[in-house]
């Protein structure tokens, strides 16, 4: 299948089953980043990524990865850190914060471009897009962000700056999502560090098959509500 240019003028996404293989499941180009063409892409297994500079490249990969969040690996190193973290995590205390740091604190360079934060500003505003917070203190250390389907969270992208900061982040998160009857993490691609954490791959059809279903279910009504998740002991 040959990549398909979108049109600013509709919101309609090429099946994802028809993204090449090569790279990673690149599906198409162009288009924006409006809320409404987002979460079309997300209800669809689709995501935005691309470098300064470039168009908007849109991906479905295969396989995908992803975090069954009740599988999150508590490595004996970490799980001895955190039992006497320094770290408070809050929940959507600061979002703005948090994809400013993912936009800055990456010596690789980063695709989270002004307009992408923009865009999932956005998205968070109106209440699709949501932040985990690691504070020491009253200093942000840490973090992550991504897009709520339902019992499914997409994650995009964390950051640290201070000592298993991120990895608090999505221990905590995990933790909490799963009690609450979260399903699925979407991690995109598979890394290093995502698959330290116990991140595997699935087919993109097994996602989008769990897709469909999991972003039909509900989440308790107030479970994006701004709120701490873990504070330090002692």
């Amino acid at each position: 299948m040959r990549l398909v240019q979108l049109s600013r003028h509709s919101l309609a996404f090429p099946s994802p089953e028809g993204a090449l293989r090569e790279p990673n499941g690149l599906l198409a180009l162009g288009g924006d980043l409006s809320p409404s063409r987002l979460l079309m892409a997300y209800q669809r297994g689709i995501f935005p990524w691309f470098s300064p500079g470039d168009p908007i490249l849109w991906w479905s990969p295969d396989p995908r990865a992803i975090l069954w969040p009740e599988r999150f690996h508590l490595s004996r190193s970490m799980k001895r850190f955190h039992a006497h973290s320094p770290y408070r995590v809050t929940l959507n205390h600061a979002f703005g914060q948090v994809i400013e740091g993912c936009a800055s604190d990456r010596a690789e360079g980063t695709w989270v471009t002004p307009e992408v934060i923009h865009a999932y500003h956005r998205l968070h505003e109106l209440g699709y897009a949501h932040s985990i917070e690691v504070w020491q203190g009253d200093d942000l250390v840490g973090g992550m962000y991504g897009v709520a389907q339902g019992t499914i969270f997409c994650g995009e992208s964390m950051f640290s700056r201070a000592v298993n900061a991120s990895k608090t982040a999505l221990l905590v998160f995990c933790d909490r999502f799963t009690r609450s009857g979260g399903k699925l993490i979407d991690c995109q691609v598979l890394n290093e560090h995502t698959a330290s954490l116990g991140a595997i791959e699935i087919s993109r059809h097994e996602y989008l098959t769990q897709l469909a279903a999991l972003r039909m279910q509900k989440l308790p009504q107030n479970f994006w509500v701004p709120a701490t998740l873990f504070t330090p002991q002692g």
